[in-house]
């Protein structure tokens, strides 16, 4: 099993598929009329383009626009100031997702709540919850959920776990956020510079290749739906590419493995059961965007912890630091080397700004593999 495994990334590593991948795209981008601006929307992408130097491959009129990256990279200050807030409290165990620990709000980081004597778990699973909260029936427990598409069945399944078993001292504090309204955002903004989109792998997984459509449709961008390896990668730049070269404008699924267009049912309905859409969701380094995040449906405020505690929770907007630019590395105006604090007083282990706050963010990528190129 080891081996058949390795085997077949060996496959989406290939060298020589990746080179011959790069040549037909020099030639078909000779047939260009005009440079193309690719955005990768996940930071997964990001990490791989940078990983395989796969910016070295390209010609010079193909461009990339780094993305939200991931839901850490987009979560603002103001809701790190209330995960701080609420784990400060004397009966509340706050747990999350591991990558939630180093990003920074206004008075500090998780991490930071922690060494202060707070009592913050992370985890893998949001199920953990559920041993967390057995072990400690005396505690509220709450599960400060973040994430895209990828990651709301999961906290889907702990809502549902909780109601079905009547447990008691499990709260939720909702900051799931979802990607077309985001895309949207960004092209709808006159100083972007998009001109195609690599669709996320992951979130396309549980919602479906569908929820691109309206994108060629309505606003001439095609959407390419990409794996993560460089050869996913390669052929979905090939893909766009050749869309361009002949005149055509579409949605095409390059990781057809794992992606259908329906996408996973049974994890959009367990969505649809506790969420709806959020009047206003702010993300960190782009502002707000209508409709973009998720909140508990009102049948389900006894288990909101926003509701609970809203009397304590902070309610000020918080900006990123007047020197940070990722606001425009997100919209392709900049790139991450450009930045007067980038790798100096920005960096992994001091995130100050969106793009260097997760390992999947583009500063992160560009710290990491950027003596790579």
């Amino acid at each position: 099993m080891g081996l058949e495994l390795k085997n077949l990334y060996d496959d989406f590593r290939n060298a020589e598929t990746i080179k011959a991948y790069a040549k037909i795209i020099k030639e078909d981008a000779k047939k260009l009329e005009k440079p193309i601006n690719i955005m990768e929307v996940c930071g997964g992408h990001t990490h791989t383009i940078m990983k395989y130097g796969i910016l070295q491959l390209l010609p010079e009129n193909i461009k990339f626009v780094h993305g939200p990256g991931c839901p850490v990279c987009i979560m603002p200050k103001e809701r790190i100031d209330h995960a701080y807030v609420l784990a400060q409290q004397s009966d509340v165990i706050l747990v999350t997702l591991g990558d939630m620990i180093k990003v920074p709000g206004s008075n500090g980081s998780l991490q930071d709540a922690r060494s202060k004597g707070a009592d913050v778990r992370f985890v893998y699973s949001p199920l953990d919850c559920l041993k967390i909260a057995s072990e400690n029936p005396d505690k509220k427990i709450i599960f400060f959920a973040i994430g895209f598409e990828t990651t709301t069945p999961m906290t889907a399944a702990l809502l549902n776990a909780v109601i079905n078993k009547n447990i008691k001292n499990i709260l939720f504090h909702i900051n799931h956020v979802t990607v077309p309204e985001a895309m949207v955002a960004l092209i709808s903004d006159e100083e972007c510079n998009i001109d195609a989109f690599l669709g996320p792998a992951h979130v396309s997984v549980i919602s479906g290749s569908k929820i691109y459509e309206e994108f060629p449709r309505d606003y001439a961008k095609p959407v390419v739906v990409s794996g993560f390896e460089p050869v996913d990668v390669m052929q979905s730049i090939s893909m766009i590419v050749k869309q361009f070269a002949e005149g055509r404008c579409a949605l095409e699924v390059e990781y057809k493995r794992a992606v259908s267009r329906e996408g996973n049912l049974k994890a959009q309905e367990l969505i649809e059961k506790f969420f709806e859409k959020a009047q206003n969701f702010r993300w960190r380094g782009l502002g707000d965007i209508p409709r973009s995040g998720l909140r508990l449906k009102s049948e389900y405020d006894y288990l909101n912890a926003e509701i609970i505690y809203k009397d304590i929770l902070p309610t000020q907007e918080i900006n990123d630091h007047k020197l940070c630019i990722c606001g425009d590395i997100l919209r392709g105006k900049a790139t991450p080397p450009e930045c007067s604090i980038f790798g100096t007083a920005c960096k992994p282990t001091t995130p100050i700004g969106s793009c260097m706050v997760s390992s999947e963010g583009a500063c992160a990528a560009y710290y990491k593999y950027g003596n790579l190129i």
